[in-house]
């Protein structure tokens, strides 16, 4: 086993003033990789209404972007590890921005979902360049933490596009709210530009010829079909939950919005959170108990369907448990991955998660425009169980190879 402290990739100690610059960096660019589907989620209601978008065409737009981060994902790790995580940002960041403006120009379903797929790209480079840099930058005790804040970036982009851009959907518009989000994140890739250093890449790893070959009997498989039934629940939450609230509970449009952000903020703890709990020892059995936690999310949501108030229990609860899986997941990465491989593994979990989300969406829409929320919600259900009888599975099977290893 290849743990984080031991890693090829380890850097020097470093003074916590560049490394809380460099997490502020990687969590701004966590949270616009996702941000446009965030967005579309959050803006749900206002799409519905006056840009002809069906149910289905907008968990269409969820399935569209992420299978093409899902496809791209790997190709995207093995990238990430050739050029360095500088690049590899500034493009995520720049590509981001290129996405928000189309969307924020879409005339119709058309050029959303071409613009939703132009934002699978910057989803494919998050996860791999974000992990990069920490193993090249951050010393191996601060990386769980490092790790958990990067991560709650997404739900920090979450949190962003729930409250003040849906907010400032109601004053400027929706595509007024988009474009300001497209400019942010023109600005960050010019901050990527300026902070980083010109190549953050490990120079052990390249002299050696490459990356070094997945260990047998890792953990990466297993995390990535984890993550894939972990992302089907995680993306039908994000995609339809202001919808759900508007349509089923008789929310408005800025307050179903809000559902968003609160399962943003929720989201934010969690990841920083659990992922500082994810030492070695302890880091195999969070996946699990963690999916137990979003099965009873999911159950307090269909609940929902007839004691309103417990929606708002039950966005709090997917954002500490449901969406903190996929941070505990990159941790394990980073503590499990051979030496070079931390692009690569971490895109084989992100493909997984992303194919999650890809499929998770459509399902749903399809109970969702006969108003059978209820039945949406238990599907999510079953699909965090499954990631966590998957999750308990690999923790066991770990615990078993260690314990005969010790021998």
């Amino acid at each position: 086993m290849t743990s984080a402290g031991t890693s090829a990739e380890a850097p020097a100690d470093t003074g916590a003033g560049p490394v809380r610059g460099l997490t502020a960096l990687l969590t701004t660019a966590m949270a616009f990789s996702m941000m446009q589907l965030f967005l579309l989620g959050a803006l749900g209601p206002r799409l519905v209404d006056r840009l002809g978008v069906t149910e289905t065409v907008l968990g269409l737009t969820t399935t569209v972007g992420f299978g093409a981060a899902a496809v791209l994902s790997p190709v995207g790790g093995r990238l990430v590890d050739r050029v360095g995580p500088r690049r590899a940002l500034v493009a995520l960041l720049a590509l981001s921005a290129v996405a928000l403006g189309l969307i924020g120009s879409a005339p119709g379903p058309g050029l959303l979902l071409v613009a939703v797929a132009l934002g699978g790209l910057p989803q494919a480079l998050a996860n791999p360049a974000t992990n990069k840099a920490i193993l090249a930058s951050v010393p191996a005790p601060r990386r769980g933490a490092v790790t958990g804040t990067k991560q709650s970036g997404v739900q920090l982009g979450a949190f962003v596009a729930g409250l003040p851009l849906a907010v400032a959907a109601g004053v400027i518009g929706w595509r007024g709210a988009v474009w300001v989000a497209a400019a942010a994140a023109l600005g960050a890739a010019l901050w990527a530009w300026r902070a980083l250093p010109v190549d953050v890449s490990p120079p052990a790893v390249r002299a050696a010829g490459g990356p070094a070959p997945s260990r047998r009997g890792g953990p990466v498989p297993w995390l990535a079909a984890f993550s894939l039934f972990l992302g089907a629940g995680i993306a039908s939450v994000n995609t339809y939950l202001a919808l759900f609230g508007a349509q089923r509970l008789g929310m408005g449009p800025t307050v179903a919005g809000a559902l968003v952000a609160v399962l943003g903020l929720a989201g934010i703890g969690g990841r920083v959170g659990w992922s500082r709990a994810a030492t070695p020892d302890r880091a195999p059995w969070l996946p699990a108990l963690l999916a137990a936690g979003a099965v009873g999310a999911a159950v307090l949501l269909t609940a929902a369907v007839h004691v309103e108030p417990l929606v708002w229990a039950a966005a709090v609860a997917v954002g500490v448990f449901a969406v903190s899986g996929n941070a505990v997941s990159m941790v394990l990465v980073m503590q499990r991955s051979a030496p070079g491989r931390a692009g690569q593994d971490s895109a084989l979990v992100a493909a997984g998660f992303f194919a999650g989300f890809a499929v998770g969406p459509p399902l749903f829409g399809l109970l969702a425009e006969r108003g059978r929320y209820g039945e949406g919600w238990t599907l999510v259900a079953a699909e965090f169980a499954v990631a966590g009888a998957v999750a308990l599975a690999w923790a066991v099977r770990d615990r078993r190879t260690r314990a005969g290893g010790s021998r």
